[in-house]
């Protein structure tokens, strides 16, 4: 692997991330996640076994490769710990190979009770939060009242800042009739003391470890959460996640210099899906779309939540190009494929009687685009088998082909036909 090189999803999150990620661990040294926190849910499957990570980088089941959680990430004490008593159970040792950073900011209990009273709150508009805390979090520590890692370190100190918070958390959530949620105190605290123990192993300058492990000629591979159009800045906003998921956020997420990123590789669905509201030009609600969710396994990995299913819509993800820089893209899922006669691929979109091939800025754009299709045969086929690209029929290569040429022409690094790890077919080089 050239240099050192960032994963992120090009669509809408739940792209098979975590696959790429385990499948290009093997040419890296150190993983990286960088923004986001419990509510990512990345799957992988090994043989028999299947590993669901939500804050751990999916890379630390590839023995003797190390793993950090920067400072980007707001970061559930109680969701690691469980991964990493998971991870242990199933024989995967962290020890010495598991690093979380110093800067990055708790969730703790009254930012998942604010997550869900402000959900509740907006009625029909609800975003479809996954009521982790995510947004509260991330909203104290841009208030600048957040509690970070290392304030545990101080334990007195910690928790003068947490009966502060805590306090305004109740007064915020406290109801017109003078309801206030069950938020015991004394039990957090405790909770929190019991997490501080195990915890503060794991804890250390992340920022300063990736700087003398790049220096030492160690190879980074950065991990990114959720997906492009879920960027709170250029994603489908406000139907978003409370971070930013695209490339550029690697630095600041985890504290490196711009220097260090070398390549960018975009995932991207054989289709796309989404989790949650808002507009999906290429959304299916027919029985094509039960299909894809059916044969996709298409539920979310954190929430279990269905996942909406459409067509791959080349206009979005020629926008995620244009944001992240990709030297590569990743598909995933084109198994998911097989038993469709016809498949139909988004390359415009009409707004207001207009074509547009760009990506719409505005939410009312988009929720007014209607997309404009490019239908391609199927292959009719299990494609699950093939080892290499050779081995796949000819509609599928021309599905794949078209996509590339779509998208930029950037071009196709390897291609998923299966859950399992072995189940990668690998077109270019890095």
């Amino acid at each position: 692997m050239a240099n050192n090189s960032i994963v992120i999803g090009a669509q809408w999150g739940d792209e098979g991330k975590a696959k790429v990620i385990d499948y290009l661990t093997e040419r890296a040294d150190v993983v990286v996640r960088f923004q986001g926190g419990s509510n990512a849910g990345h799957t992988v499957s090994v043989g028999d076994s299947k590993y669901v990570f939500h804050l751990v980088p999916s890379g630390i089941i590839n023995p003797g490769k190390i793993c950090v959680v920067g400072n980007g990430v707001v970061f559930d004490a109680e969701a690691f710990l469980e991964e990493v008593d998971e991870l242990v159970k199933a024989g995967v040792s962290v020890e010495g190979r598991l690093f979380v950073s110093d800067l990055a900011h708790l969730v703790l209990p009254y930012h998942k009770a604010l997550d869900a009273a402000f959900e509740f709150g907006l009625g029909a508009a609800k975003i479809g939060t996954t009521g982790r805390g995510i947004g509260p979090a991330y909203a104290d520590k841009v208030s600048r009242v957040g509690i970070r890692i290392g304030d545990l370190r101080d334990w007195n100190a910690f928790c003068r800042r947490f009966v502060e918070n805590i306090a305004s958390a109740v007064k915020r959530l406290t109801t017109p009739e003078g309801g206030v949620p069950d938020l015991d105190e004394d039990s957090i605290v405790d909770r929190c003391y019991k997490i501080r123990q195990r915890l503060l192993p794991f804890v250390k300058d992340t920022a300063y470890y990736l700087f003398e492990a790049e220096r030492s000629g160690k190879r980074l591979l950065f991990e990114g959460a959720q997906g492009t159009f879920l960027d709170v800045d250029h994603g489908t906003y406000p139907f978003v996640t409370s971070s930013n998921t695209t490339a550029g956020s690697a630095c600041s997420g985890a504290g490196v210099s711009p220097q260090t990123i070398g390549n960018c590789i975009g995932i991207v669905k054989a289709y796309t899906t989404r989790v949650g509201n808002g507009p999906f030009p290429t959304e299916l609600t027919d029985d094509t779309g039960f299909h894809l969710r059916a044969v996709g396994n298409e539920f979310g990995s954190t929430t279990g939540r269905p996942r909406r299913c459409g067509w791959f819509d080349s206009v979005m993800v020629r926008k995620a190009v244009q944001l992240n820089g990709f030297a590569r893209i990743a598909m995933t899922k084109l198994d998911v494929l097989n038993d469709l006669d016809e498949i139909k691929i988004c390359t415009k979109y009409e707004i207001d009687g207009k074509t547009v091939e760009q990506f719409p800025t505005t939410i009312q754009e988009l929720e007014r685009a209607k997309p404009v299709y490019e239908i391609m045969p199927g292959w009719k086929q299990d494609i699950s088998g093939c080892k290499k690209l050779s081995e796949l029929p000819t509609a599928a290569t021309n599905y794949i082909s078209k996509i590339q040429k779509l998208c930029y022409d950037v071009p196709v690094l390897l291609v998923s036909v299966g859950p399992d790890r072995e189940q990668t077919i690998e077109v270019a080089s890095l």
